[in-house]
């Protein structure tokens, strides 16, 4: 498998004469994602720019998004080869969901699904409100996840996820060059444990929030999304639509929580 991180030559500039030196780099390269029916022949859902590890959690987790697939007992087997994950099927997956929808995908958008407002009636679990969230846990996240960066400590250039329990310990983390990558790659491990719907647990991501991590949260069932950046309009509109809480800005101990706030204790 290819390592996430490479090293490159580059030219220093600063207080001294420019200077030759290496640095290592965060790695990005195609995943041809299929999908194979019981019958027929397989379907292409495009290419995946990623960073290579967790390939198989990445594919599972983008179709769970998509809807495609909820559950493991949905998939009969991960066949990898040569940079192209193929899924096989059984008949209780949607393959609609993909209908028209074969291309390149880059790693900023992941697999950019159709613009979804998921409702609380909706999406998994039951009922818009979960338990409490300790504030003073919520502020500490981010910088938990930073704990399980390390290839982020390598190159400084690569996204992550992290899937935390009410308690505050981490369940799984992974990174990505491409910050929806790497929340596809937290879901297809819940998929693969038998998590989904997540509806107690919280997603943590490194960057901002728009739309697409929010539908996938709602995909999940999960119910709260903490973030060290910023939400975008829609991302907020789609929360508050899917029952999620989404906290955004969690730095130094201090948090805006922009859906269901009452989820949040303010101890």
């Amino acid at each position: 498998m290819t390592r996430p991180v490479a090293i490159r030559s580059l030219t220093r500039f600063g207080v001294r004469d420019p200077r030759p030196d290496q640095d290592l780099v965060a790695v990005e390269a195609p995943l041809t994602l299929l999908v194979q029916p019981p019958t027929g022949p397989a379907r292409s859902l495009g290419v995946l720019m990623r960073t290579p590890g967790a390939d198989a959690e990445l594919a599972l987790g983008a179709l769970v998004s998509e809807g495609v697939i909820s559950r493991a007992s949905h998939v009969r087997r991960i066949v990898d080869a040569d940079d192209t994950l193929t899924v096989d099927v059984t008949d209780e997956a949607d393959l609609s969901a993909f209908a028209g929808r074969a291309g390149t995908a880059t790693s900023a958008c992941g697999l950019c699904g159709r613009l979804e407002v998921l409702r609380i009636d909706t999406v998994p679990g039951a009922g818009p409100i979960a338990p409490l969230l300790s504030a003073s846990l919520l502020a500490t996240l981010p910088s938990r996840l930073r704990e399980v960066q390390p290839a982020f400590a390598e190159t400084g250039g690569l996204h992550a996820a992290g899937v935390f329990a009410p308690d505050g310990t981490v369940m799984v983390a992974r990174e990505d060059v491409g910050r929806h990558n790497a929340v596809d790659k937290v879901t297809g491990w819940l998929l693969q444990h038998d998590r989904l719907p997540a509806i107690d647990a919280v997603l943590v991501v490194s960057g901002r929030v728009a739309y697409e991590i929010v539908h996938k949260a709602a995909r999940a069932g999960l119910r709260a999304i903490v973030a060290v950046g910023a939400p975008t309009d829609l991302a907020v509109d789609a929360a508050r639509a899917a029952g999620i809480t989404l906290a955004g800005f969690v730095r130094d101990g201090r948090f805006n929580v922009y859906t269901w706030p009452e989820r949040v204790d303010g101890e």
